[in-house]
């Protein structure tokens, strides 16, 4: 079992920078693919990003070189840091875990664990 807690939201100005970060509160990150997920108002949840357990990332292209995961194992954490935010980046993002040894998805069914999520606001 896994459990998440994101933080790092807020209301900023496009072209600002934000730092998410998601900690498991209980269980362990090791072995395990770590994404994020948004989900703005009407829409379904998409994948913005993911590390896997070896470290390899993947991206969505609309945040390609202004999005960048890391994973810290040892404080168990995850982060994504946004740089040049757009009003399309708006939405409410979620941390996710997989089972261990699992790959990097792009689908929600391809994580076990999710956080509450973290509003992010992006305005013109």
């Amino acid at each position: 079992q896994v459990q998440l807690v994101e933080s790092g939201g807020g209301l900023v100005q496009a072209g600002d920078s934000l730092r998410l970060s998601c900690a498991a509160s209980e269980g362990t990150i090791l072995s395990r693919t770590m994404g994020w997920f948004r989900q703005a108002p009407g829409k379904a949840r998409e994948f913005v990003a993911a590390v896997s357990g070896s470290a390899s990332t993947r991206y969505i292209d609309s945040v390609k070189g202004r999005f960048t995961i890391s994973r810290d194992n040892n404080k168990n954490t995850v982060n994504l840091q946004m740089n040049t935010l757009k009003p399309e980046d708006t939405a409410v993002y979620y941390c996710a875990a997989s089972r261990t040894f699992v790959g990097i998805s792009e689908i929600t069914g391809g994580y076990a664990y999710w956080g509450q999520g973290t509003q992010v606001t992006v305005s013109s």
